[in-house]
């Protein structure tokens, strides 16, 4: 039977358990289960991490733990009672385990591998925690390691900061609030702000000399030089270096690297240098030879010095190479660091080039305990320690040193009777009082051995050597007395033996006779003579002469033979046990001389303070040894006293603090000193004010701490001897103290008549008073010793109650009165409750003055906080309730407005003051919420029932929920105090909840106050609204824990917005609709009890405006305004589309509110706002997805054009149509899109107009006029305009401008503004730009945005951009998206499907503007701009065959399929994409199919012709190779391929209708064939002889092709005509009889290119092989480079005639990376073929499909030229650029064009000779939107036969515009044009950049528009019908006889509709008019 579990409650499953059993709970290693119940080895519980399930589980899978069970039995929490740290570490660790697997998902590597590592780290340290074998300090040690890399693991994931107290997680629960802030800003400011060390230490490693001239050994000598007072601060550190410079003992580490320890911070300056000295050892002269001697000397070698100021920046100097000089004299050699110093060092050498000293260099801050922790290698590898000289600037307790510094300084000597000088050499040895000499005491410097003896180095022949030689004698104390140092020198010879001779010597006594130390300084000592051969064995022979020169006439023990030779040294003793002050041996041997102590007594204050601190305990003993000797000296002594308690508070002497504290604990005896410190003490506080004996009154005052503690010593000595005696005198001596002590702080400072005699030895009795005050609550803990706890409270608060209660601005007194109040709350005293509430009331009382003075806030929070942290949350006690009580009355209003004041402040700039500030405000925050947390109910009540009036409590309340609001505010603490947050929020809506009663009770109906009710409902929505309250973005156990200890508090405080909103009754009128966008931001919150609380507020109040105004005009703004704004603010983030579902049932399908509004009156408005609201909502959530990314990119200019637009059309809201204008311009900048930014910043300048109305400040735009603003905006507008290459556009806008400057006759800004249009005219001319490509993309699928979700677009692209790299560009963009490899229309499949699929491919332009592009004689760079700008219509063809396909003959059965689309607004506009308005699809046979090739090709060859004769091609090979192609290609068969097709008896008579275009095949391929012949004689004229047998090849070909076409002479055919050419020509009038046509000018319409084949054998451009069929059959396309030389597109089938060989490899091109087709696959395949043609590598290059055409009549389209794209190379030629975007397709044409032809509107074409008309009847099958029949409507013509001329051809003005046209050109001119410029090859695309006479069509029969739509002015271009153009008479043609002429139209012709099969007139779009830009 399953039992409840006593003991077993928690455990760690240990092994995976994996619930197979019924019932089975499903258990993870590592999982902590709870168990519930238990049954024979199995137990029942659930697992932490889920505790909603629950099962069963064998005992033996599970490891049992200790735990602490709360609330027994259904509702138990259990708590695991190990360790704090090792709990949370476990929970950290868990949490962090999700994260970082996170953190390699997000490709964060560096962290991944730092936080895996971390994690590793603490899984070590807990082991070690849990076995338990730690020591306590170690376990210390082990937990601060756990904790700092817990916060570091959190901070750097970005997690909540952790409050502590000794390593242990704090419940904020179990501590007052002001505690839980101290913990959190320690913390905080531990993490941000580190303290700046006090001491520094420099480690220096040495690495090696580099220098070219080594070979002996080295010394290389470092120390630290101060450059300002010239003298080193250091010791030396000394390393040895072998003979190839590196260090010589090198496994000795601490021979080679050192560190300088204890440098200040002063010591951290720019001149403090490192100084090297290096001294070679070896011979005297460097270059001596070998045998001269074998005497090794030291001599100087050279120097360098580095300043640390490069070191401070706290980079480590790894290799750091220091310049060598070498000294060239050696008598400047102790100079030679401080000339390098002042960059004297010309006078040197250097060592060499490439040479210096190698050394690393780490400057190294904080304690030098913290630097062996954090620098444990260091050590462990071994360095030597070099000290400052001296004493360190703060001077420890116990340290022991006795170190004295000799440092050998210069010496003068005779020559001896030599004629040179000496080489003198000191040798120094310390020898002791028996005569022996004292081994290693001679210390060089650190990282050597000290020696037993010193050798100098050698200056070489020097009488006046001076070294400057630094040592360090460190002689033990014993050994002190008695020892002295001595000097001998020698004379060293440079002859071959080598001699040292001893010619004098020195010494100097360590001590003197008195017991004094020798004293420093500089000395000069004696320089005896002596034999070669002396024995210094005997010392007490030569102790006895003297040794000082200012000693010689002093000792008269014996005579002195010379004294012309010196010798000087200076010395310094650092010593912790010796002195060499006389005085001080004085007062310690004061038994010996009593006579001396009055004396001793008053030159204590004249001795050093080093010297006092060394002998601190000797002195203090003397000091009460004297005192109980005699009382005579009490005052003197008492006086010694307190200058000894002063010294230590300096800073370099604090440390010895404790030895005082130790002394009187341990050591001080004076049992009676007592009486005689509280009689002089007395003394002094009785005799502030008089005028006499005042000199140590501040000092007096300052040491009153220690005089206590003596004085309490002393007393408890006493008491303990006797038994207690005289308790009573000793109570009322101390009585008396504190009454003198009451009695001067009391008086007044101002206004007495003692005010002038209060000048206290240059002291105002206020600074006495302060000094006082300042060191008065240090006396508390002693007479806590002596005194009961009440006692002592009520002396205090008698003594701080006397203190004057008058403020004073400038009263200083004032702060150190309150600095006081601080160290009283912080005192001992303090915290007991029985002083406590004695203390309170004093306290509270300088504190409300200050806090209402608004003085010293940082010392009024600290002493708040001392406050509060002293008492606890629900503490019942009496005495803390009535403590509470007199605080709120007191304090609470004072602490609200002080809140306020403090926050309303400007923040100070600095940074120290804004950390001030914000700990200042931190502090009374932490304070408020305190105290409000220990208010009880009835605190509450009495709070409520102390105001008088309504008014009173009404600013209560205002200023309490203002002070909330502040509260709540994101930056009130750091974003990671997450834990103080929700202490904050527990205490608000805690108190709320209780203010709210007061709310109703006293401000509704009759007392109704709408401030008061607002501030309340504001309150409530923002703290509602807080970031850190929103559960869902926390990690399960985050929240299970936030919701274990808080609840949710945004639902308890939404009902009780719901409750107070309910008691408002009639009043809810004031809110509406104010509080509609505040409750909205509540509804957004993902929390469904909130929003079930929060959605009837809504009902209400749509009900409440509809009784009101009968509308919801004021709600839908508000709703509209306040979404916008949401957006704005960032709020929409990952889970805000996620809340768009159940945040539309506010509005819609929300059962309860939808049946609400349908039962209610207004329910159609309802419904219409909900609707407006719903698809506002879809466009501002896209656009906020949008936004999140990070670079601007189509999606985002995309959907803020959406919004725009719905803020416009749908909303009419004017300002914010105006900001999203320029949210899109910036968006347009950012991304560089210049000319769509100029597009849209013109939307805001046509809401302007030209007029002097003020705009206000507005955005960016200062307050100005509005003439003003447009004038600005038209200035930026033509910049962008400039930018963006758009030239045409911004001339439009200067000459608006400049009319504007005209008429204002500002003729200044007019010059200039005809100057930027000029400009512009000559960049038109001299600049070239690029022709950007088009391409169709469509969005398919649920998963897009709203504003692209199932649409299709035409996009322009970025220059140079390409198919592939468009769409690479789409898919990066849309990385979920799937790229569909088809090209037909998707079914309604993938348009439901939850995916995102993209559909895209090239299209091609038609531009709208004919008549520029139709003009010979205009450069293309003018034409260029009317190509791809403002244009509305785009096609693709796709190629397809229709019936029986016959495997010879492919092209009997080709047709094409071609589509146009129509987008709302024309490219470019203000964005780069526009949607698809519409789609026309139409159908061309293979008969228009292989017209309009020839045609093509036949304009193709003109221009190249017409450019080689002209000589604009500098390369003929162009020429060649087209020639060749088709020449070669005609031969192989490829004109017989149509012959075969079209010729035939049996096509010709089952299609009738085709007669007419079949002669035109005809006259196309005769026209061809006379092309080809004056081709060939051009060519031979400028053939380069190279290609002479290629020529001659063409030429035997070309008859051969001749004879196939039946052709013996062309003048039977064509009568002969002059050729004309475009460029350079003459310009022939417009109506001009045509001149007899040559070849190259019979057509100047460009036509379409061929396709281009990926296959492996390549094919001329203008192939028709045998092979096509097969070809055609299973062709794969490929996307080819669009840069080949030739822009060859080689095409088996489609292009022109040509064989399938006659092009080499080398010729021939690849397609443009752009060009795509759907290739012609064999019909089972023809799905999958077409579903290929967007793949880059499957695609076919010719996938772009002509254009449709509406039934009726014939589609007229854009001539090639159009859409050329300049090559990616700038250094091309405008020619050499042509890139054609979209290859040609696989059409051929059919017998189609007669009808179309006829109903054209305006054609162009080149006069040619009339012909008879044939009637024929076109065949066309049309697949429009709309299919309807299609009439038929035969034309006629003929060909006369031409020769070739080789003439200019006629201009473009001898064009037709007639819709019915003579001779072969009426049929040539009428067929359909299959591809556009950029299907066409490369040098065909090349051909027409260089001929400005190209012609333009467009689609003659347009779908029609709806007049009553307007589109957007998103053009600078009005859409308008254009005027009729009159045709030519010499161009007309006749009428055809079936059907009649029609009359002429506008061109191009716009589309009909048809009705049972006849015409109807097309209704006008409103399409703008392209000017020219001299109409612009």
């Amino acid at each position: 039977m399953w039992r409840p579990s006593e003991h077993e409650k928690y455990g760690i499953v240990v092994a995976s358990f994996r619930g197979t059993n019924q019932h089975g709970l499903t258990l993870e290693i590592g999982d902590t289960v709870q168990i519930l119940e238990k049954y024979e080895g199995w137990y029942r519980g659930f697992a932490l991490k889920n505790p909603n399930v629950k099962g069963i589980f064998p005992s033996n899978y599970v490891h049992l733990k200790n735990a602490s069970v709360k609330n027994k039995g259904q509702f138990e929490m259990v708590i695991p009672t190990e360790d704090a740290v090792i709990t949370e570490m476990t929970s950290t660790l868990r949490d962090w385990g999700t994260m970082w697997k996170q953190l390699y998902v997000k490709n964060e590597g560096d962290l991944f591998h730092r936080l895996g590592h971390i994690m590793n780290e603490i899984l070590d340290l807990r082991r070690q925690v849990l076995v338990g074998h730690l020591t306590h300090d170690r376990m210390k040690d082990v937990k601060r390691h756990i904790t700092a890399r817990l916060d570091w693991g959190n901070e750097q994931l970005g997690l909540d900061l952790v409050p502590r107290k000794e390593f242990a997680m704090v419940d904020p629960e179990e501590i007052s609030v002001t505690e839980l802030y101290r913990l959190m800003e320690h913390r905080h400011r531990k993490k941000d702000t580190p303290v700046p060390a006090s001491s520094h230490h420099l480690f220096v490693q040495m690495k090696s000399l580099m220098c070219s001239n080594l070979g002996e050994e080295l010394e290389v000598i470092f120390s630290l030089y101060d450059s300002k007072e010239n003298r080193p601060i250091s010791e030396r550190f000394f390393v040895r270096l072998n003979r190839n410079g590196l260090p010589k003992s090198p496994e000795k580490t601490e021979r080679y690297s050192s560190l300088f320890v204890d440098l200040s911070s002063s010591d951290l300056r720019k001149d403090i240098f490192i100084t090297v000295h290096i001294i070679r050892i070896g011979r005297m002269g460097a270059g001596e030879k070998k045998n001269s001697s074998n005497v090794q000397y030291r001599r100087p070698f050279g120097c360098a010095a580095l300043s640390i100021a490069d070191l401070l920046t706290g980079e480590s100097k790894d290799d750091l190479i220091l310049k060598v000089y070498m000294c060239n004299t050696e008598s400047d050699w102790y100079q030679i660091h401080e000339n390098i110093i002042k960059k004297m060092n010309a006078r040197y050498n250097l060592t060499g080039s490439n040479t210096g000293l190698a050394v690393s260099l780490q400057l190294l801050h904080g304690d030098i305990e913290q630097i062996r922790r954090d620098y444990s290698s260091v050590f462990t590898r071994g360095v030597s320690i070099t000290r400052k000289l001296g004493f360190s600037d703060v001077i420890m307790p116990g340290e022991m040193r006795n170190d004295l510094y000799i440092t050998i300084e210069k010496g003068e000597f005779e020559k001896g009777g030599k004629s040179v000088a000496r080489n003198v050499q000191i040798t120094m040895v310390i020898v002791n009082s028996e005569g022996q000499i004292l081994k290693d005491y001679i210390s060089f410097g650190s990282g050597e051995p000290a020696a037993h003896e010193y050798h100098s180095f050698v200056l070489y022949h020097n009488n006046s050597p001076r070294w400057a030689e630094l040592l360090k004698l460190p002689i033990p104390v014993d050994k002190f007395r008695g020892a002295h140092i001595r000097f001998e020198y020698r004379h060293c010879s440079t002859k071959e033996k080598g001699e040292k001779k001893l010619f004098g010597f020195s010494f100097i006594p360590l001590m003197q006779e008195d017991g004094r130390t020798f004293p420093d300084g500089t000395h000069e000592l004696i320089v005896h003579k002596c034999e070669e051969n002396t024995v210094f064995q005997d010392s007490c022979r030569y102790l006895k002469l003297p040794f000082l020169k200012g000693n010689l006439h002093g000792n008269n023990n014996q005579a002195v033979k010379n004294t012309k030779e010196s010798f000087w040294i200076t010395s310094f003793l650092c010593s912790t046990k010796l002195t060499q002050n006389g005085d001080m041996l004085d007062l310690l041997k004061w038994r010996m001389h009593p006579d001396k102590i009055p004396g001793s007594l008053s030159k204590l204050k004249e001795i050093d303070g080093s010297e006092i601190v060394k002998f601190l305990q000797d002195t203090l003993d003397t000091l009460f040894g004297i005192l109980n000797e005699s009382s005579q000296f009490s005052s003197k002594v008492f006086d010694c006293l307190v200058h000894i308690i002063n010294l230590l508070q300096d800073s370099k002497f604090q440390h010895f603090k404790p030895v005082m504290d130790t002394y009187i604990e341990g050591h001080f005896s004076g049992a009676l000193a007592y009486r005689d410190l509280i009689k002089v003490l007395k003394w002094y506080v009785d005799r502030i004010i008089e005028a006499e004996r005042q000199e140590h009154i501040q000092e007096v005052l300052k040491a009153q701490e220690y005089i206590f503690k003596y004085i309490v010593q002393s007393r408890k000595l006493f008491s303990f001897a006797t038994g207690g005696q005289n308790e009573e005198e000793f109570r009322c001596s101390i009585q008396e103290l504190m009454m003198s002590i009451r009695f001067f702080l009391s008086k007044e400072s101002k206004g007495t008549s003692a005010l002038s005699q209060s000048q206290v030895a240059g002291f105002p009795l206020i600074q006495l008073k302060a000094v006082f005050l300042n060191s008065f609550p240090a006396v508390y803990s002693e007479l806590l010793k002596l005194f009961d706890v009440r006692e002592v409270a009520n002396l205090v608060h008698d003594t701080l109650g006397s203190l004057p209660t008058i403020m004073h601005a400038d009263d200083s007194l004032q702060d150190t009165k309150l600095q006081c109040i601080a160290k009283t709350v912080e005192s001992e005293l303090y915290s007991n409750p029985e002083s406590r509430f004695i203390l309170l009331p004093v306290v509270l009382h300088h504190l409300h003055k200050h806090l209402q003075e608004q003085r010293d806030l940082v010392m009024c929070a600290r002493i708040l906080s001392n406050m509060f942290c002293l008492s606890k949350k629900n503490s019942s006690e009496k005495s803390a309730m009535k403590e509470i009580d007199v605080i709120v009355n007191s304090l609470l209003d004072i602490l609200l407005r002080t809140i306020l004041e403090i926050t309303s402040r400007p923040q100070p700039s600095g940074s120290a003051m804004r950390l001030q500030f914000q700990d200042v405000t931190g502090e009374f925050v932490a304070s408020l919420l305190s105290l409000l947390r220990q208010m009880t109910d009835r605190h509450y009540q009495q709070l409520l029932e102390s105001f008088n009036t309504k008014d009173e409590l009404r600013d209560f309340l205002l200023q309490i929920f203002t002070v909330f609001r502040i509260l709540i505010r994101p930056e009130m603490f750091p974003k990671d105090w997450t834990v103080m947050r929700f202490v904050a929020n527990n205490v608000i809506i805690t108190t709320v909840l209780y203010l709210s009663d007061a709310l109703r009770k006293n401000f509704l109906n009759e007392g109704f106050d709408y401030k008061i009710w607002d501030s309340y409902f504001y309150l409530a929505v923002i703290f509602i609204n807080q970031s850190c309250l929103q559960l869902e973005m926390f990690t399960p156990s985050k929240m299970k824990k936030v919701l274990e200890k808080y609840g949710d508090m945004r639902v308890t405080m939404g009902c009780e917005i719901f409750s107070m909103w309910q008691n408002l009754g009639e009043h809810k009128l004031h809110f509406i609709p104010a509080l509609i966008g505040p409750f909205l931001e509540v509804t957004l919150i993902p929390q469904p009890d909130l929003r079930n609380v929060m959605i009837p507020i809504f009902h209400d109040m749509m009900d409440w405006e509809q009784r009101r105004s009968g509308n919801f005009k004021q709600v839908e703004a508000k709703l509209i305004d306040k979404l916008d704004s949401l957006m704005s603010e960032g709020r929409g983030d990952e889970t805000y589309r996620e809340l768009f579902n159940s945040i539309i049932p506010l509005f819609g399908p929300y059962p309860s509110l939808l049946k609400k509004i349908e039962r209610e009156t207004w329910r159609e408005s309802g419904v219409s706002l909900i609707a407006t609201v719903t698809r506002l909502m879809e466009r501002l959530l896209d656009y906020r997805d949008c936004m999140k990314m990070g670079e601007v990119d189509g999606k985002k200019i995309g959907c803020t054009v959406s919004l725009l637009n719905f803020y416009k059309t749908e909303l009419n809201k004017e300002e914010m149509y105006i900001r999203y204008i320029h949210k899109l311009y910036d968006l347009h900048m950012k991304a560089q899109n210049f000319t769509e930014a100029a597009y849209t910043l013109l939307l805001y300048d046509e809401l302007l107009e030209w007029s002097d109305r003020p705009l206000r400040e507005f955005l960016s735009y200062p307050m100005q006029t509005e003439w003003q603003r447009k004038e600005y905006l038209h200035m930026t507008i033509i910049q962008n305009f400039d930018r963006g290459k758009c030239w045409e556009n911004g001339i439009i806008l200067c000459r608006k401008l400049a009319e504007q400057y005209e008429n204002y006759y500002d003729y200044r800004n007019l010059s200039k503004m005809r100057m930027m249009e000029a400009s512009l005219y000559d960049k038109i001319m001299d600049q070239q730009r690029l022709e950007p490509e088009f391409f169709r993309v469509g969005f398919y699928g649920k998963k897009f945005p709203f504003f692209l979700r199932n649409k299709e677009f035409v996009c322009r692209g970025h220059d140079y951009e390409r198919l592939e790299a468009f769409q690479q560009r789409m898919l990066t963009e849309f990385p979920h998206a799937i790229a569909m490899q088809h090209a037909n229309q998707p079914d309604e499949t993938i348009f439901q499907a939850e995916a995102q699929y993209l559909q895209i491919y090239a299209v091609t332009p038609i531009p709208e503007s004919q008549e520029v592009l139709q003009r010979e004689g205009i450069p293309d760079n003018i034409k260029s701009f009317y190509k791809v700008n403002h244009i509305w219509r785009y096609r693709y063809d796709r190629p397809f065959h229709k019936g029986t396909k016959d495997k010879e003959n492919e092209f009997k059965s080709l047709w094409v399929e071609r589509t146009a689309l129509t987008l709302v607004q024309s490219l470019p506009g203000i964005s780069r994409w526009f949607e698809v308005e519409k789609r026309e699809v139409v159908e061309m046979s293979p008969l228009e199919n292989a017209i309009e090739v020839l045609e093509n090709k036949n304009q193709q060859l003109r221009t190249l012709i017409g450019q080689c004769q002209t000589r604009q091609m500098q390369n003929i090979n162009p020429l060649t190779m087209c020639l060749n192609g088709v020449i070669d290609a005609a031969v192989n068969g490829g004109v017989s391929r149509y012959q075969e097709a079209f010729f035939v008896k049996e096509y010709i008579f089952n299609h009738p209708e085709d007669g007419d275009k079949i002669s035109r095949l005809r006259e196309l391929m005769l026209e061809q064939a006379q092309i080809l012949e004056f081709g060939l004689a051009v060519h031979e004229k400028f053939v380069p002889q190279d290609m002479r047998p290629l020529h001659k090849k063409m030429v035997d070909q070309f008859f051969v092709l001749k004879s196939s076409l039946g052709i013996q002479d062309f003048s039977g055919c064509v009568p002969p005509s002059p050729v004309n050419f475009p460029n350079g020509s003459p310009r022939i009038p417009r109506n001009s009889a045509p001149a007899i046509m040559g070849p190259d000018a019979a057509r100047v319409v460009p036509r379409r290119s061929p396709l281009s084949y990926p296959a492996v054998n390549r094919y001329s451009s203008s192939s028709l092989s045998s092979q096509a069929s097969a070809e055609v059959s299973n062709l794969t396309g490929q996307s080819e480079s669009s840069d080949e030389v030739f822009h060859m597109q080689p095409s088996p089938s489609t292009s022109s005639l040509s064989s399938t060989h006659s092009a080499s490899p080398n010729v021939t091109s690849s397609a443009p990376s752009s060009a795509r087709a759907s290739p012609l696959l064999s019909d089972k395949h023809k799905h999958s073929r077409e579903s290929s043609c967007l793949s880059p590598r499957e695609r076919p290059c010719s996938a772009i499909f002509p254009i449709p055409a509406e039934p009726p009549q014939r589609v007229v389209f854009n001539h090639i030229g159009e859409n050329t794209l300049p090559r990616s190379d700038p250094n091309l030629s405008a020619p050499d650029k042509a890139v054609n975007t979209t290859p040609s397709s696989w059409s051929l044409d059919s017998g189609k064009e007669a009808k179309n032809i006829s109903e054209s509107g305006r054609l162009i074409m080149p006069p040619v000779p009339p012909r008879p008309t044939q009637a024929a009847s076109p065949a066309r099958n049309i697949a429009a939107v709309s299919p309807s029949i299609m009439g038929r409507s035969p034309m006629k013509g003929s060909m006369q036969s031409f020769t070739p001329s080789p003439v200019d051809c006629h201009p473009s003005s001898m064009m037709s515009n007639s819709p019915v046209l003579s001779g072969s050109y009426s049929s040539g001119i009428s067929s359909l044009s299959r591809c556009s410029i950029s299907e066409m090859s490369g040098f065909e695309s090349q051909i027409f950049e260089q001929t400005g006479s190209g012609s333009s069509y467009g689609i003659s029969e347009e779908p029609t528009r709806k007049e009553n739509k307007t589109p957007p002015p998103y053009s600078v271009y009005e859409r308008t019908l254009r005027r009729p153009i009159p045709v030519p008479q010499c161009l007309s043609i006749p009428a055809p006889i079936d059907p009649p002429a029609l009359p002429p139209k506008p061109g191009p012709a716009r589309p009909t509709s048809l009705e049972n099969g006849k015409r109807t007139d097309p209704l006008p779009r409103p399409r703008p008019f392209p000017r020219k830009v001299s109409q612009l």
